[in-house]
């Protein structure tokens, strides 16, 4: 009492204006937030396999590229050659095998009627088995030969999108000539990001009810991703040196946001959080006894009250004890006000902050 008589003894003119929020239960759960680093689902580095000039690329630099579409050539003619003397030499083989067929089948034919000897029938049977054997081998050679071939002509192996070229054509490229562009899936697309083992357990005793989590990403800009994505995996091991495990989130990414290799922010969250009692973070101020805010009463007088703080985000606090439902707390004109003055108090519009520009917690690495 003897405070608020010298609020009111020291208080002069008209009230202050304040601007106050009532309190009330609103939904606010904590978040986690994690360093990860997007990773396309397929990356092809696309090289040469076989040594040849480059020939005119067949795409530009940043392409949509389906699979099996040609990218890259390389001079077909000394490969063609190839194939052409395969070829011949087969049809050669296949000939000299039809004539020892024949001359196998006189040869069974004299035995079978006393005319002809067993060492003969023997030499052409020999020489039978020795021309299939033959026919065999070119036919592997003609085969290798294509496949040769085939190489000069360099695929895409994926659906995606290819980078740059790195080699220009007109150059001499063969298996050790590094890599000519990369091909990548960009959709969908994973996120991989290392929680710790004490993350895990907790995560995991939270979730006993099977509540579900909301995977979403902070972009470069501090902004929110606006598609939200899914956990699919969490790896089998554990990093020895980190004591972390990886874990993986699965984003659409139809609007190619979302590039491999590119470092983001996994926030994590509750789909469905619990209601709680929320202040906005300008009503709250501290001492040397923790945080107190200051109440409007029904008579417009002010009154401090101490808290005990929660869960903070998007400019709002949880009040885990120190105000009820329907209290008014000024949020703006705190530095007039003492306890147990009369104010002029008017409600204050809500809190301008969202989940894209409000601070973000610290991320874990």
């Amino acid at each position: 009492m003897a405070i608020g008589q010298a609020a009111e003894a020291q208080q002069a003119g008209p009230p202050p204006a304040v601007l106050v929020q009532t309190i009330e239960a609103k939904p606010l759960a904590a978040q986690m937030e994690f360093i990860g680093r997007a990773s396309a689902i397929d990356k092809v580095e696309l090289r040469a396999r076989v040594k040849g000039y480059l020939g005119p690329r067949k795409f530009t630099d940043g392409d949509a590229v389906k699979e099996g579409q040609i990218l890259f050539t390389i001079e077909r003619e000394p490969y063609q050659a190839a194939v052409d003397q395969k070829t011949a030499v087969r049809d050669a083989a296949k000939a000299a095998l039809v004539n020892a067929e024949g001359q196998l089948k006189r040869a069974s034919e004299l035995l079978r009627t006393n005319n002809g000897t067993q060492v003969t029938y023997d030499q052409r049977l020999s020489e039978h088995l020795q021309a299939k054997a033959t026919v065999e081998q070119a036919e592997a050679d003609l085969r290798d030969a294509e496949i040769s071939l085939s190489y000069t002509e360099i695929r895409s192996p994926i659906t995606g999108r290819i980078g740059r070229a790195m080699v220009s054509p007109g150059n001499v490229v063969g298996p050790d000539s590094g890599v000519l562009a990369t091909a990548v899936t960009e959709h969908p697309m994973r996120v991989l990001f290392p929680v710790t083992q004490r993350e895990l357990l907790e995560a995991k005793r939270e979730n006993t009810a099977g509540e579900t989590l909301v995977v979403q990403l902070r972009l470069a800009d501090g902004s929110l991703y606006k598609e939200k994505g899914k956990l699919d995996f969490i790896d089998v091991t554990v990093d020895s040196k980190t004591d972390g495990q990886s874990v993986r989130a699965l984003f659409d990414n139809t609007d190619n946001t979302l590039t491999d290799g590119q470092t983001l922010r996994v926030v994590l969250e509750p789909k469905d959080p619990p209601k709680v009692l929320a202040v906005q973070q300008s009503a709250i101020a501290i001492d040397q006894s923790g945080a107190f805010v200051y109440v409007v009463t029904d008579k417009n007088v002010v009154e401090q009250r101490r808290i005990k703080q929660g869960v903070s985000r998007d400019a709002l606090t949880a009040v885990e004890d120190g105000l009820k439902a329907g209290d008014k707390v000024i949020v703006q004109g705190q530095q007039k006000v003492r306890p147990g003055m009369t104010v002029n108090p008017s409600e204050a519009p809500p809190p301008l902050a969202s989940p894209s520009s409000a601070p973000a917690p610290s991320p874990k690495r």
